[in-house]
């Protein structure tokens, strides 16, 4: 039975978010990934593409999350389904950091507007 202790999850960091991944194929997962995301106060994701679904809860705070052409405020208890090819940023106006719980299948990509392409190292 795989069991993933605090101390065997991998920290990345990018866009001055936090990504603390548990669940991916180094840690046993065949087929889903899952982190703890923490995003600071202030802080801005860039708008970015998703090739695959992802399930986003928000544990504690409130973000300003786009989707698409939607822009809406969510606080803690909201999950925010993303779809492949949706078009998905968040950004925490408030005094402290906000934590969401996010599970999505394994080989997740983003493409930013410019281009630029991010193979997400905690869903891999």
């Amino acid at each position: 039975m795989p069991v993933v202790h605090p101390s065997d999850a991998v920290v990345h960091e990018i866009h001055g978010a936090r990504f603390v991944s548990y669940a991916h194929p180094g840690t046993g997962s065949k087929e889903l990934c899952a982190w703890r995301g923490e995003i600071p106060a202030g802080t801005k994701a860039p708008l970015h593409t998703v090739n695959h679904e992802e399930i986003l809860h928000i544990l504690e705070g409130e973000l300003v999350i786009t989707l698409d052409d939607r822009t809406e405020r969510v606080t803690a208890g909201d999950t925010l389904i993303i779809n492949p090819g949706s078009t998905f940023g968040a950004e925490n106006p408030t005094d402290r950091t906000v934590a969401t719980w996010v599970t999505t299948s394994i080989g997740l990509t983003a493409e930013l507007a410019d281009g630029t392409r991010i193979v997400a190292p905690w869903a891999n």
